[in-house]
């Protein structure tokens, strides 16, 4: 396997890492408005992530990175073509992380609210915008090669804001609330978790269908793409483990409802992935201006060097990410919350 390829997976495997992980921060922060009643029902909403989700944004901060060495060509181009919707989405995630430091900071009613209606939209914005991103890869963007090198961005932002890729969005956005509440569901105690649970229920059943929609879509509109049988194996492997969490969670084992989420996601993820390649950007102004993986990676020793520190680095990371988890495995209740604040 060629090292582009390789390298084209591994920041694959960064992006599952990333919404896997984030996307049920995402969910958390979405559900919260939904799941409390009271300062301390979110203040144990809040605490089911405390721990982690810093932790868990620095796997887009290490795909970026990784994106940018290993594909330049791909990371200024998507950068310069989606420049508006990505700094939405950093302003939401700099108010999302200022809010979980700075809301225990004031007593008032209103000075939590402020910073709940923070963290509210700064999980709804960053998935909502992701899937609209990720949608308009795999449809296609005016992308056009220049002579000199490199290509350029021709659209704007109404371009990436077609039918196709707000259906990305939204699906995208309802399956990380339904990850977010399952994962509640399973870190919680009491009626926060009867609630997340319930609701996890309805908002399920809506994500299959925004899924589906969305999974036949992108099969129909790839049935010339040389990868066709993998996108189908894959849409349907990630319908199948989506339906399986829905039916976990409906029978109160939130453990298998969250692993089935996180495969979703995967696996929705995979059939993008199976999708673009061997492209990075599809151009839909001439197919012979598409940025294909080769084109737009780094020089050998370049990816060489990377593989190597991949290969020794990799491995403490995913051991720290596990530890973190396995300290803070206990479930949130009232009364620990409660306790902790004497």
């Amino acid at each position: 396997m060629e090292l582009t390829t390789v390298w084209f997976l591994i920041v694959g495997v960064l992006l599952i890492g990333y919404f896997v992980l984030d996307g049920f921060d995402f969910g958390v922060g979405i559900a919260l408005p939904f799941v409390s009643k009271d300062d301390t029902d979110r203040r144990v909403v809040i605490n089911t992530i405390g721990p982690v989700w810093d932790l868990n944004e620095t796997w887009l901060i290490v795909a970026g990175a990784c994106l940018f060495a290993a594909f330049p060509e791909w990371y200024a181009t998507m950068f310069a073509g989606f420049y508006l919707p990505l700094l939405l989405i950093l302003l939401a995630l700099i108010l999302r992380g200022v809010s979980f430091e700075y809301r225990h900071q004031g007593n008032k009613p209103q000075w939590k609210a402020w910073f709940d209606n923070f963290i509210f939209w700064g999980s709804v914005l960053p998935p909502l915008l992701w899937g609209v991103a990720f949608a308009n890869l795999i449809n296609g963007l005016p992308v056009r090669a220049v002579e000199s090198g490199g290509w350029i961005y021709e659209g704007t932002l109404f371009t990436l804001l077609n039918p196709y890729s707000l259906l990305g969005g939204v699906t995208v956005l309802l399956l990380c609330f339904t990850h977010g509440l399952v994962y509640l569901a399973l870190k919680s105690e009491g009626e926060v978790r009867e609630r997340a649970r319930h609701l996890a229920v309805k908002v399920g059943a809506v994500t299959i269908l925004a899924a589906a929609g969305f999974l036949v879509w992108t099969i129909i509109s790839h049935l010339a793409n040389p990868n066709l049988m993998l996108i189908i194996v894959l849409a349907a492997l990630a319908a199948v483990s989506l339906i399986a969490a829905w039916l976990f969670n409906l029978r109160s084992r939130e453990g298998w409802a969250f692993a089935s989420t996180a495969l979703t996601i995967a696996f929705a993820l995979l059939t993008i992935f199976a999708a673009l390649f061997p492209h990075l950007m599809i151009s839909n102004i001439d197919p012979a201006h598409s940025m294909t993986v080769v084109g737009a990676a780094s020089t050998p020793k370049t990816l060489q060097l990377m593989t190597w520190v991949a290969v020794f680095t990799l491995p403490f990371v995913l051991a720290y990410q596990a530890w973190t988890f396995w300290i803070f495995r206990k479930r949130i209740s009232r009364k620990t919350v409660l306790q902790a604040a004497h």
